[in-house]
């Protein structure tokens, strides 16, 4: 029997991003698509290549008190915006929020399913990370569990492709004309993600991450997350990746690569690279972490998490390759 999910927030580039793999996946049926300025619209005038089974489907004004009879509901919604109305979602719909209201809060899983996939199986709730925390946790997580690298004083230094900014953009920071050929750096100690990188950080480690520092910058491109972390521990290049290669054994999307990662690997997909290079005498470790920002950073992830809460083989409709070139 299909799994009948529904997804809210559909025109924006996360639930886009959703649109696309749950029409692909072999177990879940779109039968509910809920927006704000495209309610009214069917699928296939928002998305014009969309299946043909789902082109008539009329995306709905979002209303929690509404729903069609459905196992899992996708939420899709600037943070913000998403905790009072999914409050009102019966308790027998399974929730995957990509939004940040729920990260950490008492009640929800905090969903990063390459790490911690078992507290994740059978539950009803469940926060999508952020997108630059996971390329960033993905990378520290081995590091972290074997003592390699000290919790504090870790400095992240990212970018991201402007689609992290959803598709109303936020402000003309991110419209062509003010990104391309340009540089830029934003949220400068107070970002929104430092929060549950930290304390990700000292659930992992057991330890403080004070003096935390989290830089990101936007860059001219679409997709994609290249996080350089530079860390304090005496482990050599070898010692990283041996740490990596067996915190991921058998983990079907995270690729450990002895070169630096590159944002193309992974775009149009649910994959993450994780790369170090290190000098002992130094004291220094560098890791770099690779995501797709819609991918692995928002929708990919969500539809693992669904995977994993539904029961399912948790890459169902995520095998796909990445885009290239």
């Amino acid at each position: 029997m299909s799994i009948r999910v529904g997804i809210v927030g559909i025109s924006g580039f996360g639930g886009g991003e959703a649109l696309r793999l749950i029409a692909g996946h072999p177990d879940f049926e779109l039968v509910y698509a809920a927006g704000e300025g495209s309610a009214g619209s069917r699928l296939a005038d928002r998305f014009p290549g969309v299946p043909a089974r789902l082109a008539d489907l009329v995306i709905e004004k979002w209303d929690p008190a509404a729903l069609p009879p459905l196992d899992v509901l996708f939420a899709s919604l600037p943070t913000g915006t998403s905790a009072e109305a999914l409050a009102r979602v019966p308790a027998s719909v399974k929730i995957v929020d990509t939004g940040g209201d729920h990260r950490y809060v008492e009640g929800w899983t905090y969903g990063l399913a390459d790490i911690w996939p078992e507290r994740i199986a059978g539950r009803t709730r469940v926060a999508n990370p952020g997108c630059f925390p996971a390329a960033t946790l993905t990378a520290l997580a081995p590091l972290l569990a074997d003592g390699l690298i000290a919790p504090g004083h870790i400095v992240v230094d990212a970018k991201t492709g402007i689609s992290g900014a959803g598709r109303g953009g936020g402000d003309s920071r991110f419209g062509y004309a003010e990104t391309n050929e340009n540089l830029i750096p934003y949220g400068l100690l107070k970002h929104t993600h430092m929060p549950e990188i930290a304390a990700t950080i000292e659930r992992m480690s057991g330890g403080s991450a004070a003096g935390l520092v989290f830089t990101p910058h936007l860059v001219p491109m679409t997709r994609g997350i290249l996080v350089t972390i530079y860390c304090r521990g005496r482990a050599t290049t070898e010692q990283c990746l041996d740490a990596a290669r067996r915190f991921y054994a058998g983990r079907a999307f995270v690729r450990v690569t002895d070169r630096p990662p590159q944002t193309k690997w992974a775009t149009g997909s649910n994959l993450a690279f994780v790369g170090y290079a290190a000098d002992p005498e130094r004291d220094l470790v560098i890791a770099m972490g690779v995501v797709d920002n819609l991918g692995k950073g928002a929708a990919g992830q969500a539809v693992q998490n669904a995977n994993l809460i539904c029961g399912l083989t948790e890459t169902a409709g995520l095998e796909g390759a990445p885009v290239w070139p």
